[in-house]
This record gives C-alpha cells, structure tokens and sequence, in this order.
C-alpha cells in the first residue's frame, strides 16, 4: 500500500528525481534500499513502543496539505499523484503510515536527558573553530556592462573619471541609481554584508583589501565593469558564548535524540517472516 509513495521519496532523496526517470542501476539500488526500509518500518510496527501510538485524521490532513500546497491547482495535483501510482487516498494511508512510524521515534527519544548550559558551554570551547565569524564587508557596486572592446575602454574611462565623486556613500548610491545596469541599483547598489566567496573571483581581493569608505579601482568580471564601495567592515571574530548557545543547545539535542534512536532501532528484534 505504501510501496509507490516510499519509492517516490526515496528516489527524491537518493537521486533527486523521480522514480519513473531511474535508469537501471538506479531503479536496482532503490527497489535494494526500499525493501531495507520497509522491513524496518515493520519491526518500529510491531514494537512495544508503537502500541499505543496513534496518529490522528488532523495530522494527516496537515501533512497532506503540505504537499498540496507545492502544486498550482487539483489538478496538477491529482496527475502527479497517478503518474506514481498513487491517489489521494492512497497518499493518506501512506502518510498516516509516515507520521506513526515518526511518532514512535519521537517517543523512544522523548527521555533523553537535556542539554544543560554546562554541556553546551564545553562543547563551545571544545570546538571553537566552528564558532569563528569569517570576516566580511557591507558593499556597494555599480556595473556598466558593454559590447566590444571599443565599448569597454569608453565605459572603462568614464568610471575612472567618475570615481572620485563617488568617495561619499550617498554620491555612490545616487550613481548606481542612476548608472548601475545591475537590479541593486534600485538600492543605490547595495550588496548587503558579502564573505569570502560569494562574490566573482576577479572581484573578491579588491574588495576584501577595502577599508570603510574606500572605493575600489575600475573592476572586471564576466558580467562587465564595476565600482565597489565598502560601507562598512565586519573583522573575523569569535561567535560569543551567548549568541552560540541556543544552537548549541538545539543541536547537541538533536544528536542526543538520534543517538537514542539508533540504539533502539539496533536493539529491534528481527522482522517475523
């Protein structure tokens, strides 16, 4: 009964496509990891932790509503629905299926013990590489985009001539308004806070060696020619204890949670044939 919707998640998540595009040694893996997982589905069924789960017709409802909500109408819905096999009331069975198998999990992890501020805290200074703030820059830009080279040595001049009268934010703003063929223009070329790699290549050390209020030299990337102005410069730092802790917190939760999980799921007795 919930054989073609578990094909149909399982194919998103091993192979991010649908089921009926497989190739063959696709199609094989999946019909390998489905029978592995319907069988574990059975043995979370038939454990004592799942008698008294049950999943109610609002959550289903919920879940199912979620998924229709990704479609522009009915019926996009409904043809999706048959090309893997399934309908809508087939897609309830298999999601009030879903929602208990999570149910029984959620309830085998309900006991773990909470994370306190001290475990949080160790765990804070034990990794504090993964606490470390890459540096960044508020930038502007202005893009002048051109077609040949006769095109890019005018554009490339008229730049260089401007930029002295654009050292002042507003001056800037009011150019890239004016000039920018880039939609940050509209904001006065604003790129927000921007870290290393997230900009053009040829673009990046010019704008990571700017201080607050420094223009750079007439720039060049695949796209055309560009300003850059740095608003403002945000030094590599330590994430503070108090910032970092609630992610700690969620996090070291979560990983308590599925180690609990993963022990009973060992601990499961085989599946009866």
């Amino acid at each position: 009964m919930h054989d073609a919707y578990r094909r149909l998640k399982l194919a998103g998540e091993l192979f991010g496509k649908g089921p009926e595009t497989l190739q063959p040694a696709e199609r094989e893996r999946l019909q390998r990891v489905a029978a592995q997982q319907q069988a574990l589905e059975r043995r979370i069924l038939a454990s004592r932790e799942a008698a008294a789960v049950i999943v109610g017709d609002d959550a289903v409802a919920t879940r199912a509503a979620e998924i229709r909500q990704r479609y522009a109408d009915a019926g996009e819905f409904a043809r999706d629905l048959a090309r893997v096999g399934l309908d809508a009331d087939a897609l309830r069975r298999a999601l009030a299926h879903e929602l208990r198998i999570e149910a029984v999990l959620e309830k085998v992890a309900a006991d773990v013990p909470p994370v306190t501020p001290v475990d949080a805290e160790l765990y804070y200074h034990s990794h504090p590489e993964a606490f470390r703030r890459a540096e960044a820059r508020r930038l502007r830009h202005l893009l002048l985009t051109y077609d040949g080279a006769d095109e890019r040595a005018r554009l490339a001049a008229e730049l260089a001539a401007l930029r002295p009268q654009l050292v002042d934010a507003e001056a800037f703003a009011a150019a890239a308004l004016r000039r920018s063929q880039c939609p940050t223009a509209l904001n006065g070329g604003e790129l927000g806070v921007v870290r290393r790699g997230q900009l053009y290549a040829e673009l990046e050390p010019a704008a990571f060696a700017l201080a607050a209020g420094e223009l750079s030299a007439v720039l060049e990337s695949p796209v055309g020619l560009h300003l850059l102005r740095c608003d403002e410069v945000f030094p590599a730092q330590q994430v503070p204890f108090a910032e970092a802790a609630p992610l700690i917190v969620e996090r070291l939760a979560e990983r308590r949670r599925r180690e609990r999980q993963r022990q009973w799921l060992k601990a499961l007795p085989p599946a009866e044939r």
